[in-house]
């Protein structure tokens, strides 16, 4: 069994600002899907500029902030909104929800489509390799606050985790560092080499969501659900499988749409 490392969950303090590993990586999430895709735009045949990209991120930044806060609050807050009117305000408290950040980006590609003359789901396309590296960061900032933890367990790489109110130290799944490898590098490694070459319209975007829903519809089997939530249903259904499932459909069927009609990317200059 191995024990939790003791990383102190705040990176650096500053007097009275302190700055949260959580919240750096953040910063490296966006960083790294800005770099990422800089690449990508760099490509010859692109019809993407560096320019394009500095905006599209700008867009995608405040998605996800926005959606994974609103998302939280409404996917898995509600119980600790009905008790503090003020709980959606406090963010220093924590609390983002990867389904609200999604649906947040969606309503920024949306607008960023529109504002540049896009095709909605081009723009998804380019963005579907972008966001792995970012999760997987995300998911090792859950490991940091030592969040997330998954059920009891008896495999030799669970982790020796004591529960705060009762002292009790039980071995559990690290569900944060499954999720960060499936959902995460796994994710990440396959849209990038996938993307690597021009693919239909729609192709990128459904393996983005078939692996990303698949991961972790996966995970949420070992992991525990919030405690203010709990399971759905039958001690086993969990609010991060219900909102897992839309997304594995729309990707089957982005899936047989990119196969059975394609059609060419806009992000790439058709030969004349």
């Amino acid at each position: 069994m191995l024990t939790v490392p003791n990383i102190d969950p705040v990176a650096l303090r500053l007097g009275p600002l302190h700055v949260h590993w959580y919240g750096i990586m953040y910063l490296l999430a966006f960083g790294t899907a800005w770099w990422l895709a800089r690449r990508r735009a760099a490509r010859p045949g692109s019809t993407w500029s560096a320019a394009d990209v500095d905006d599209f991120v700008f867009y995608a930044m405040v998605g996800t902030i926005v959606g994974g806060r609103v998302g939280y609050v409404l996917f898995y807050g509600l119980p600790l909104w009905r008790d503090d009117a003020l709980y959606p305000l406090k963010i220093w408290q924590g609390g983002m929800s990867f389904h609200g950040g999604f649906l947040g980006v969606l309503t920024a590609i949306g607008l960023f489509a529109r504002r540049g003359g896009r095709r909605v789901f081009d723009v998804f396309d380019f963005a579907a390799p972008l966001p792995g590296l970012g999760l997987f960061a995300g998911r090792m900032g859950n490991f940091i606050n030592s969040e997330l933890w998954g059920k009891p367990t008896s495999v030799p790489w669970g982790f020796r985790v004591e529960d705060l109110s009762t002292g009790l130290i039980a071995v559990r799944h690290p569900s944060q560092l499954y999720e960060g490898l499936l959902e995460g590098l796994l994710l990440a490694a396959l849209l990038w080499w996938f993307t690597s070459r021009p693919r239909p319209r729609y192709a990128p975007s459904a393996l983005f969501l078939i692996i990303y829903s698949v991961s972790r519809i996966v995970v949420e089997f070992v992991r525990v659900p919030d405690v203010q939530i709990g399971y759905l249903a039958g001690n086993w259904l969990t609010m991060g499988m219900v909102l897992s499932l839309p997304m594995l459909l729309a990707g089957l069927y982005l899936a047989w749409r990119a196969n059975a009609h394609p059609e060419p990317s806009g992000n790439y200059q058709t030969a004349s």
